[in-house]
C-alpha cells in the first residue's frame, strides 16, 4: 500500500497550489481520505477530508473557504486545491487514508495509511 503526494512548492502570499494523492497497492473508494500538515515546532494538524464518495467533506476552521478538498476514485486520487495562501500555511503536507471508516474523520488516528509529505512554502 502506497500513497504519493506531489504538487508541494514554493509560493507567494495570496498564491494557489493543487496537491495531488496518488493511492496504489489496494482501492480506497471505500476509505476516507484526509490531508494533515506538520509544521516545525508545531503539533500535526487536520486540514481536511472527505468521505468515501467525496459527498462529505470537513475543513480544519484555519482553511475553510480557501481550500478544497475532492477525489477521484477511479483513479484513486484525492486532491487539495489551496487558494489564498498565507504564509501560515506553511508546512509538511500529508496525505492519509483510512481502512477503517468511510466517513470525513478528523482524527489522525482513525487513518492507518500515510503518505511521505510534500513540502509547501509560502512567503510573505
Amino acid at each position: 500500500v502506497q500513497l504519493v503526494e506531489s504538487g508541494g512548492g514554493l509560493v507567494q502570499a495570496g498564491g494557489s497550489l493543487r496537491l495531488s494523492c496518488v493511492a496504489s497497492g489496494r482501492t480506497f473508494s471505500s476509505a476516507a481520505m484526509g490531508w494533515f500538515r506538520l509544521a516545525p515546532g508545531k503539533e500535526r494538524e487536520f486540514v481536511a477530508a472527505t468521505t468515501w464518495s467525496g459527498g462529505g467533506t470537513n475543513y480544519a476552521d484555519s482553511v475553510q473557504g480557501r481550500f478544497t478538498i475532492s477525489r477521484d476514485n477511479a483513479k484513486n486520487t484525492v486532491t487539495l486545491q489551496m487558494n489564498s495562501l498565507k504564509p501560515e500555511d506553511t508546512a509538511v503536507y500529508y496525505c492519509a487514508a483510512s481502512s477503517r471508516t468511510g466517513g470525513a474523520a478528523t482524527a489522525p488516528r482513525v487513518y492507518d495509511y500515510w503518505g511521505q509529505g510534500t513540502q509547501v512554502t509560502v512567503s510573505s
